[in-house]
């Protein structure tokens, strides 16, 4: 709230850490109480960190990214929006590569 620019979406950023089972933070809210925008950006942010180099790792790959995504799904993530998320992300890499080696 200390940035008014950022007035209107305060209230989703301070959300994005919640996780679906409750273990997130700062409320420890669950499922449907975390607000679906919070759900959609924790995926699209947990995606690009992993994909991500960082000084203290290597990026991993997108089939890694998916599998993570998977594993969390039902606990860290909404499993109905993850699933949509590596369904729409499978498609893009399919139609960049003409293919999809993985699997869903």
């Amino acid at each position: 709230m200390s940035s008014p620019e950022l007035a209107g979406i305060a209230e989703l950023i301070l959300k994005h850490h919640e996780k679906w089972d409750g273990t997130g933070y700062p409320l420890g809210i669950k499922g449907e109480e975390i607000p679906v925008e919070c759900r959609i950006l924790a995926l699209v942010d947990a995606f690009d960190a992993m994909t991500s180099a960082r000084p203290y790792r290597q990026a991993k790959t997108n089939e890694e990214a998916f599998e993570e995504i998977r594993r969390c799904a039902g606990t860290h993530f909404d499993p109905v929006l993850a699933e949509e998320f590596l369904r729409i992300l499978v498609s893009e890499e399919e139609k960049d590569t003409g293919g999809y080696s993985g699997q869903m």
